[in-house]
């Protein structure tokens, strides 16, 4: 057998996501560059790891077996790498986060420097909704994770990082007035929903249910990048987070509706399992944003 490391870490990540896009994504490769590492992995084996079923990737049990012996293989091969960096006095490790998929337009900004300033840290980061970055954290899979909407379960600790403000939003097909409307607006723009799960849409639900709005609820999508080109095709209006949106206001494609009480305003938090015990790599990063968070916050307008 010749297979490389490489390849080892496709095969790996190809058996966590259950998907060549997802696992081409999380890799930052081509569709087409990872097929053909997996074809050439596949090659040195005379039973399959893997099989497609309909347009469904499933693993063998035999691939899973692969699989755990690949993460053998490849933690110790980290470990390799941060004892050679730990023996050259560099902080080392990994340092794994959960965020919303709102979170990935701010998360970034208190990441750049502390990963500069380590280049000996790996950084793990899961973009997903708000329900599975809560049941990451509840099962002890990542050091920290990112949310707007604190949970009641599991008990946590957390540091406020930012403002999160939410604006209703349309495309620039339809001219509006530049004072702010009454909440009566809602009765005639139709609003596009994230999924139950989002932290987006448990903000805006509390909104509306506080404030009685008369909303029209005219679809539900799964994830904020598929409601902001819903929104730009015509599709309907939504409730969105800036952070997200300032090219798109920058570039004409969306604007910003006044209305009268907005923008809804929530806290970005920094969120840990009480107790938790840190690795070298997670104290110091939170240790960074105990000291770098206001002068990152500045940077961000």
């Amino acid at each position: 057998m010749n297979f490389t490391l490489h390849q080892l870490q496709i095969f790996y990540k190809i058996t966590q996501t259950k998907s060549i896009t997802k696992a081409a994504e999380e890799l930052h490769l081509t569709q087409p560059a990872l097929s053909i590492q997996l074809k050439n992995f596949q090659e040195q084996f005379e039973i399959p790891l893997t099989e497609v079923i309909g347009r469904k990737l499933y693993v063998t049990d035999f691939g899973n077996e692969v699989a755990v012996a690949a993460e053998k293989i490849l933690n110790e091969v980290y470990a390799i790498n941060y004892k050679t960096l730990a023996y050259k006095g560099q902080l080392t490790g990994r340092l794994k986060l959960s965020v919303v998929s709102t979170g990935q337009y701010i998360m970034p900004y208190f990441l750049s420097d502390f990963l500069k300033a380590h280049e000996g840290i790996e950084l793990l980061m899961d973009v997903t909704n708000k329900s599975k970055v809560i049941q990451s954290l509840e099962q002890n899979e990542v050091d920290f994770a990112l949310v707007s909407v604190l949970p009641l379960k599991p008990k946590v600790d957390s540091i406020e990082i930012a403002d999160n403000k939410l604006y209703l939003i349309g495309n620039n097909n339809r001219k509006f007035q530049k004072k702010p409307y009454s909440k009566t607006v809602f009765e005639e723009l139709p609003l596009i929903y994230r999924e139950d799960g989002s932290g987006t849409r448990v903000v805006m639900e509390q909104y509306i249910h506080k404030n009685n709005l008369p909303v029209r609820k005219k679809m539900e999508l799964t994830s904020n990048e598929a409601v902001k080109q819903a929104v730009i095709a015509g599709l309907g209006y939504s409730i969105m987070p800036i952070i997200g949106i300032r090219n798109e206001l920058k570039n004409g494609d969306l604007q910003i509706i006044p209305v009268q009480g907005f923008p809804i305003e929530s806290k970005w938090h920094l969120i840990w399992l009480k107790n938790k015990k840190f690795s070298a790599a997670a104290a110091a990063y939170l240790n960074f944003l105990k000291k770098e968070k206001q002068r990152i916050v500045k940077t961000l307008g």
